[in-house]
Order: C-alpha cells, then sequence, then structure tokens
C-alpha cells in the first residue's frame, strides 16, 4: 500500500514527509496508535482523528496476509488441561528427611479408621 497516496486521498499530505521519516509503511500503518500520530508529529487533534478513523476502515478492507497472519499451526489442537492439588491426612508418622516415600510408607504402621458404630 502506497502511504503517501493514501494521505493525499485523505487531503493530509502535509503529513507525508513525516510518515517516511519514521518508517511508516502499508504494515506499520493499520497498527498505528494516537500516541504514535503524537510523536510521528500530528498535533492537530482532528488530523489525529481523521487518521485513526481511516486507519480503522483499512482494518476492514485491508486483506490478511502472510505477513500479518497469525503465526502457529492454524489446524492445531486445543485441549484444556485441569490440575488437581490433594492434601492426604495421615496417622503415620512424618518419614525423615532425606528418605524414600515408598520405604516411610512401608515401615509406617497401617492406618486403622473407626467404624462409625464406635
Amino acid at each position: 500500500m502506497d502511504v503517501a497516496e493514501w494521505l493525499r486521498k485523505l487531503g493530509l499530505d502535509e503529513y507525508e514527509a513525516a510518515f517516511r521519516a519514521n518508517d511508516v509503511d502499508g504494515e506499520v500503518l493499520p497498527r498505528l496508535t494516537a500516541d504514535d500520530l503524537i510523536s510521528i508529529g500530528v498535533n492537530s487533534v482532528g488530523h489525529r482523528r481523521r487518521l485513526l478513523d481511516a486507519i480503522a476502515a483499512l482494518g476492514v478492507e485491508m486483506p490478511t496476509t502472510a505477513a500479518t497472519a497469525p503465526r502457529g499451526q492454524p489446524d492445531a489442537e486445543r485441549r484444556q488441561l485441569t490440575v488437581m492439588f490433594c492434601a492426604t491426612w495421615s496417622a503415620r508418622p512424618p518419614c525423615r528427611r532425606g528418605s524414600i516415600l515408598r520405604i516411610c510408607a512401608k515401615s509406617s504402621p497401617p492406618i486403622t479408621v473407626p467404624s462409625a458404630e464406635s
């Protein structure tokens, strides 16, 4: 896209040199913000508003190209992952530091669960 021609069509060709000096091309143009326009030198609020409206209209008209298409695999499958953390209560004595849980579990006395009758 020719940004200079686009500015001329909007009647804002006075900013052509500023856009060229700041390397604003057809790829960068759709992502410009009001702050970007101020830093380029578009000090008039009316001109900024006209430019932003025209840029928004470009977003609707411009086809997506390979350069602006999202990266990654478009056919990739996304799955939700659910993680659950559980804390358990035990009457067994705690394992000593450095011991293997399996060994500690085997050496601990079995847990007895009181029945509902007692």
